[in-house]
């Protein structure tokens, strides 16, 4: 275990360095200017950014002037307030300047729509009722009406012209934010950040729905609620300090942190007798925190059965990596959400974990069927041998369509007979094994594997292309045959969207998307159209007759646009956020390492990094990005 290096990308603050003075713009019932002395000591000397989720009057941000900040409040009003101080604070001034303390100009305003008046209008009301009100109490209706009476104070600061531009050079530093805080904290808490959380207080009454400014409630489950939050920050590595009055469900829900007793005053109370009170402070500091640290060990020798591809994408290479991080959790079973060339799954079942094998490539589900759900059937010699045999009549499909672009007038009659024999086979991992043999075997006849383009001016003089496809199918269901075994689970291979599967509980996810680069496409239904085609029949396809390639239009994926992955990342963090996340992707990819660190962050309270200097069998786009654009580091994000 290893306590969290809070200082590592963090900004530094010390305590009265800012030449600012700057005071809360409002009167705030409950506000914490009476608490400073006891909270300043507690700020850590070193953190990320300032979060205050319920901000109200803020003082201890403007006590703080902190350089990076997060503030944010449910009410809009204030929030209005805050944003329009940052951004036009004379407008403000200048709008304050026409207001009177009397009696009937003060009802006026109170009558006033905050939501039908410009910006700055609002704002100055706002400030205005607040100066001018009964002992500031900015108390709303049930209508949303302000319907605190006048105050009678014969001469209220009105306008701190001074303080407000203070504020407003502090303001503009910070992200003003109109929410629910438990969306505020998912949104931006990261760890190393220093959080402060003065909600509503306990015990619940009219006075806690005073403190908000709101016409919302706070009850005994919103504080339970709370506490899961401050518990999921606390893991996530966060700084947090929370306020709340000395009762007991406080002590109850935080007892396992440090805890300090404050003598208080309540300045609103019915009753003067009562205006005494006990806050207390609750100071959590970042929990010690797992550092994953994965050792390579070897992997079962059923994993080097799996037959090698240089489909692209594929982790055969990182496997060992994989493993060393999926092994250090307890799950019994595993789902492969993008399974590609099925390496990753293979490896997971070699391990004994039961499988999900999806891809939305019928080609990646075929091999799934055949090898990972598939645990005993076999496709014999002769049964090989027969499909070769033209036995039924072919539709000579792949012989005209495909006619001079990949393969010889031969081959595409042979890959017609042996469509029309696979497709006539009954048992279903028979059928699997036979299409992936030959999806197989017309990937290794091709120089490079793939098929964006005709002819064969990739001969790099390799074994594979010169010998017969004959030869290639019958040595691809071999070498299936051979990857069949049963590793006493249920596994199933399925041919689904990964944005649309349903959730499963005390899984390990696995996520290997296509990776987005505007160096480069992530297109594999365009370098694999022919086999996809394959491996449907050309059912539902539509093949696009005016390219060379006589490719088919490519499926819809978020993937192919940088706003797209980001989207389709923070689905998937959100949908599986109750498991453990491993997620491959590589460091010249967008989004980059910081951004999926951010996104996965909102939903995981722990997130790790493990980079795994990489290199890729062959790359695209050299010339615009050097000699090395091949070699790379792949990272292994893991969320848990």
């Amino acid at each position: 275990m290893k306590e969290i290096n809070s200082q590592v990308a963090c900004k530094s603050l010390a305590i009265g360095e800012a030449s600012l003075n700057v005071r809360p713009i409002l009167k705030w019932a409950g506000g914490k200017t009476q608490l400073l002395r006891e909270l300043l000591p507690k700020i850590p000397k070193n953190y990320c950014r300032y979060i205050e989720p319920f901000f109200g009057g803020g003082a201890l941000f403007f006590a703080l002037r902190p350089a990076d900040a997060i503030i944010a409040d449910s009410n809009p009003e204030i929030i209005n307030l805050y944003r329009t101080i940052a951004a036009n604070v004379d407008g403000v001034i200048n709008c304050l300047k026409k207001h009177k303390n009397t009696e009937d100009i003060f009802y006026k305003v109170r009558a006033l729509d905050w939501t039908k008046l410009s910006a700055e209008e609002a704002a100055a009301r706002t400030i205005y009722l607040n100066r001018t009100c009964f002992n500031g109490l900015f108390r709303v209706n049930r209508q949303g009406q302000f319907n605190t009476p006048f105050g009678r104070y014969k001469n209220p600061r009105i306008l701190d012209e001074e303080n407000l531009v203070a504020a407003s050079s502090l303001l503009r530093k910070a992200v003003i934010v109109n929410g629910d805080y438990m969306d505020v904290l998912k949104e931006y808490a990261r760890s190393g950040d220093l959080v402060f959380l003065d909600p509503p207080y306990l015990p619940i009454s009219e006075y806690a729905d005073f403190k908000r400014y709101t016409r919302e409630q706070f009850y005994e489950d919103d504080h339970r609620e709370l506490a899961g939050e401050i518990n999921r920050l606390h893991n996530l590595g966060c700084y947090t300090i929370l306020t709340n009055s000395n009762h007991p469900l406080v002590h109850e829900l935080y007892g396992q942190f440090k805890m300090e007793i404050v003598n208080t005053k309540r300045h609103i109370s019915c009753n003067g007798k009562g205006r005494a009170g006990e806050d207390v402070i609750v100071d959590i500091k970042p929990k010690a925190r797992l550092i994953l640290r994965p050792v390579l060990e070897p992997l079962p020798a059923q994993v080097l059965k799996y037959p090698p591809t240089r489909f692209m994408g594929s982790k055969n290479k990182l496997l060992k990596q994989i493993w060393s991080v999926a092994s250090q959790f307890h799950f019994n079973t595993a789902i492969d959400l993008f399974s590609g060339s099925g390496v990753v799954s293979y490896m997971f079942k070699a391990q004994g974990k039961a499988l999900v094998s999806n891809d939305y490539m019928a080609m990646s589900a075929l091999f799934a069927k055949a090898m990972i759900e598939n645990n005993s059937v076999t496709l014999s010699d002769g049964d090989a041998i027969n499909l070769l045999e033209p036995r039924r009549r072919s539709d000579r499909f792949i012989e005209t369509t495909f006619k001079g672009l990949y393969y010889s007038d031969e081959d595409n009659q042979l890959i017609d007979t042996l469509r029309a024999n696979i497709w006539a086979l009954k048992n279903p991992y028979r059928r699997a094994i036979a299409m992936s043999a030959l999806i197989r075997a017309c990937i290794k006849k091709r120089p490079r594997g793939i098929f964006t383009y005709t002819g064969n001016r990739y001969d790099d003089g390799r074994r594979d292309i010169h010998i017969s496809l004959r030869q290639q199918f019958l040595e691809a269901v071999a070498v299936i045959n051979n990857a069949v075994f049963d590793n006493g689970k249920e596994n199933k291979a399925w041919h689904d969207d990964a944005l649309e599967l349903q959730t499963m509980e005390e899984c390990l996810i696995y996520i290997d998307p296509p990776y987005y680069s505007p160096l480069s496409d992530n297109e594999y239904v365009r370098r694999y159209h022919f086999v996809e085609g394959l491996a449907r029949d050309w059912k539902g396809l539509e093949i696009q007759q005016h390219t060379t390639t006589k490719k088919f239009r490519s499926y819809p994926t978020p993937f192919s646009t940088r706003k797209g992955a980001a989207g389709a990342f923070d689905h998937l963090f959100r949908k599986f956020r109750n498991n453990v996340l491993i997620v491959s992707y590589s460091s010249n990819s967008l989004p980059t390492k910081d951004e999926m660190i951010s996104i996965l962050s909102k939903y995981k309270n722990a997130v790790e990094v493990i980079p795994v200097d990489y290199k890729y069998s062959f790359g695209t786009h050299g010339h615009k990005v050097g000699d090395n654009r091949n070699d790379v580091q792949e990272y292994l994000f893991v969320g848990f």
